[in-house]
């Protein structure tokens, strides 16, 4: 791997480790000449996937275009990039799941909602923002709505019965 800051090819890895369930490894790395630190990670090439646009237009599917949109809602949370990293690798992982060589901008959109609201509420709303293309407030309070109704029927689903004794 070539070093960022010097551009020299001779490094060693200092410590690797399984990322985004299994499905990647992070290596940090050191340069052997200039002993600047840097991240490297390793994952298993898929076949191409095409995005077919909300216009129809269709484009390769780029995990890098996700991530990149993902880390702008999940800016200022607490959402860290192993986080981040294994949430992508869940989404890519359902895609190409289902054996289709196509897939619709809008199934990535609800995916990643749909996943993204139990990763963290705040990077959900930020999504949601972009992907529905809120005009107004008015937006914001019917997602804000969704959630809240969402969490109160996942908590009355957890809260245990009470019996009744005879």
């Amino acid at each position: 791997m070539k070093c960022q800051d010097c551009q020299t090819v001779d490094s060693k890895v200092i410590e690797s480790r399984d990322v985004a369930d299994g499905e990647a490894i992070r290596r940090r790395r050191e340069c052997l000449k200039c002993g600047h630190r840097f991240t490297t990670y390793e994952r298993i090439e898929r076949p191409t996937l095409v995005v077919v646009k909300r216009d129809g237009t269709r484009e390769l599917f780029s995990r890098d275009k996700l991530t990149s949109g993902l880390q702008h809602a999940c800016e200022k949370t607490a959402v860290n990039s192993i986080q981040l990293e294994s949430f992508v690798a869940g989404i890519e992982r359902e895609f190409y799941a289902r054996g289709e060589p196509e897939i619709s901008s809008v199934d990535i959109g609800e995916l990643v909602m749909q996943d993204l609201a139990r990763l963290n509420e705040v990077a959900y709303v930020r999504f949601a923002s972009v992907y529905r293309k809120f005009r107004d407030i008015t937006g914001f309070e019917r997602e804000l709505s969704r959630i809240r109704r969402s969490k109160n029927s996942a908590r009355v689903a957890a809260t245990p019965k009470k019996r009744t004794t005879k």
